[in-house]
């Protein structure tokens, strides 16, 4: 009974570990956060020449409104994600892995614009850990092609 008591417990601290805490996040300067010099972030206001890290922006044609609804109508549907803020220009989510329990931060900037062309810049980046074996690049592709016009 001690054992399996024991073996509870410290699975609970090792997946409670496994969140990570949050980082600073959100846009400063019309900018989101850089990406850290390791690879298990992408970033559309990156560098185009950081290859690794640098991903394209999701180009929407409608008003920033109708972005935001239609992002969030794809957030809401997808497996393990928790809507954590929605502001005006400013969308933030946590995916969690399955397994693992790791937490992925996912933001999405909604820069003010005077067309009917909405460019959605995006960060996706694990909180722990070097590789994600390319799990964000992957999610903000699968999420760009969602968007697209039905």
């Amino acid at each position: 009974m001690y054992k399996q008591i024991s073996i509870i417990i410290c699975s609970a601290i090792f997946l409670a570990g496994c969140t990570g805490t949050v980082p600073t996040l959100g846009v400063s300067n019309d900018k989101l956060t850089p990406c850290p010099e390791s690879p298990n972030c992408v970033n559309s206001q990156q560098s185009a020449a950081d290859e690794e890290h640098y991903i394209e922006p999701i180009e929407f044609v409608g008003t920033r409104q109708q972005a935001q609804v239609r992002l969030l109508h794809i957030l809401k549907a997808a497996e393990r994600a928790n809507i954590v803020v929605v502001e005006d220009n400013y969308i933030r989510v946590e995916f969690t892995s399955q397994i693992m329990r790791f937490v992925d931060d996912v933001e999405f900037y909604f820069p003010a614009t005077a067309s009917d062309k909405i460019t959605i810049h995006v960060r996706s980046a694990s909180r722990i850990g070097r590789s994600d074996f390319g799990v964000n690049r992957e999610r903000i592709e699968k999420i760009r092609h969602e968007f697209k016009p039905l």
